[in-house]
């Protein structure tokens, strides 16, 4: 027992040591004394790690849905993304029917410097058999990623080559970017899609506006659909680039969490002009920050349907083994003082998880008489006092509905099974030389490439071959969004993601109507008077 004793002690005191700034209550008291008890008497020997892991993850689940443990792996691979860049080899690729099959060389990257190049197929790194082994992407990733200095040779199958071919390739920094599309949709309006909120997104969003009012950009649409958040403080960037000085963006207040308030700064570079921003149900955290903010201060229109609600503020927590806490400790409120997070239940995760398909049965993402706030949940807009409603997510000022007519049995299948990025990836690896040269720029292919009935037998055929059973009125109900989703890949995988992006822009309803709003200054400012 004095061991046992000594053992609670010294861990008493490294708790004191490394986490002065917190109190230790008789339940964290009893906490550390159960784990130096197991570990010093329980009959057989325990890993320790794994019970003080589980024991954390447990404890977090009883609080909100977005307090989780972060393992060190995971907190690496978590960073990667929103930080910019990682060690690797600079490709993109697709893991289709077992196989690596790089879509891109990056610019300057290791890869395209040694010849690598779109269509190759990657069967072996460093002499092991990475194709047709059901390797998972993850582990893939780990074999190609590496120090920067290092080097992977990898084997090659090439069109055309009958032998394998190998490269050599040292790794270097590889630059991640969060937008991936800016372009102009007309002489005067500009459209910019960010896809995550990471450290370079400010200066890439800045660039992206220059770029665009250089040709002759006044009018902005932002594209946050599905961009499910990342670092608060482009966000609140973004937002002080449409505000003018002094304006509140978001404040964070929590228990022992005193407010805190983010303010707008200087000029910024896009304070006038009209600006439409786009969201759904996959908008969150960050992006539901910079819509509130737009929305309060009535500087522009949200247009969509109402986002994810997560108002929740994680503070990391770094942990000795280089594992993390990401804890909640504060709620985010728009500038009119409406709580972005949206309800939830202590300790239902899977609820909580589950709340998309509940807004989908009930009806909301079909119709806006649907959604029901509150009179308790009323605010009123800081310019214009126009009503918005709180409780959970940002509900746009034009809804638009999600579109199900296209949606068949037949099309889910296919979808189910992959088949749709699959075979426009197969028609690239056949027929890019081709495509090249019949659409030299990507504005041609956009512009003038038409999905061909013999695509659409292929995707068929395969389908079969995935015994699913062909649906004549199932394909003609989907066929329009399965021609598009082709010409799209084709195009992502020849040309870029902005190409990609514009054709699966062409016919969408929410960009549709932003963009007729946008252009109908009537509509656009009843829209931000309330009317």
């Amino acid at each position: 027992m004095k061991r046992i004793l000594l053992s609670v002690i010294l861990l008493f005191a490294m708790f004191t040591t490394t986490f002065a700034q917190f109190r230790m209550s008789e339940g964290s008291k009893k906490m550390a004394t159960a784990m130096a008890v197991i570990e010093n008497l329980y009959v057989d020997k325990v890993d320790d790690n794994k019970l003080a892991e589980d024991a954390v993850k447990s404890l977090l689940e009883k609080l909100d849905p977005h307090s989780t443990y972060i393992s060190a792996d995971e907190v690496k691979e978590m960073n990667e993304p929103l930080e910019g860049n990682f060690d690797g080899i600079g490709i993109s690729f697709n893991m289709i029917t077992d196989t690596l099959y790089v879509i891109e060389a990056l610019a300057g990257g290791p890869s395209e410097k040694v010849g690598l190049r779109a269509g190759d197929k990657i069967l072996y790194v460093d002499g092991t058999l990475i194709a047709g082994v059901k390797m998972s992407t993850k582990d893939v990733m780990s074999r190609l990623k590496g120090p920067k200095g290092t080097n992977v040779t990898v084997s090659v199958l090439r069109k055309g080559v009958s032998d394998l071919v190998d490269f050599k390739i040292t790794r270097a920094k590889i630059p991640i970017y969060s937008i991936d599309a800016a372009y102009m949709m007309d002489k005067n309006t500009g459209y910019i899609r960010p896809i995550r909120f990471g450290a370079t997104t400010t200066n890439e969003f800045r660039e992206a506006v220059q770029k665009l009012k250089k040709q002759g950009m006044e009018n902005l649409i932002l594209d946050l659909r599905q961009n499910g958040g990342g670092y608060m403080a482009p966000a609140i960037d973004l937002a002080d680039d449409f505000l003018d000085k002094g304006k509140l963006i978001v404040y964070t207040e929590g228990n022992t969490q005193p407010r805190r308030d983010e303010l707008s700064t200087n000029k910024g570079v896009f304070e006038n002009g009209k600006l439409a921003i786009l969201i759904d149900e996959g908008s969150a955290s960050a992006s539901e920050i910079l819509s509130g903010a737009v929305q309060d201060w009535d500087r522009g229109v949200i247009v969509g349907r109402r986002s994810f609600g997560k108002g929740l503020v994680q503070r990391p927590i770094p942990l000795p083994d280089e594992s993390m806490i990401r804890l909640t400790v504060a709620r985010y409120y728009t500038p009119s003082g409406r709580s972005i997070q949206k309800p939830y239940t202590k300790g239902d995760a899977n609820a909580y998880a589950m709340d998309i398909a509940v807004r989908y049965r009930h009806g909301e993402l079909l119709h806006q008489d649907s959604v029901h706030f509150p009179d308790s949940l009323k605010y009123k807009t800081l310019r214009n006092e126009r009503i918005v409603y709180g409780g959970g997510g940002i509900m746009p000022d034009y809804f638009v509905p999600i579109d199900t007519t296209f949606y068949s049995k037949y099309y889910g299948a296919l979808w189910d099974k992959g088949i749709v990025p699959r075979i426009a990836y197969g028609e690239v690896d056949q027929y890019r030389e081709e495509l090249l040269a019949k659409y030299p720029s990507a504005n041609d292919f956009y512009k003038n490439y038409e999905v061909p009935d013999e695509l659409l037998n292929k995707l068929i055929a395969s389908g079969e071959k995935e015994k699913i059973e062909y649906d004549d009125v199932g394909f003609n109900k989907s066929k329009s969004v399965l021609k598009t989703q082709l010409k799209a890949y084709i195009a992502r995988d020849v040309y870029d993601t902005e190409t990609s992006a514009k054709v699966f822009n062409k016919d969408n309803e929410i960009l549709n109507k932003a963009y007729e709003i946008i252009k109908d200054d009537k509509m656009y400012h009843n829209l931000l008077k309330g009317k």
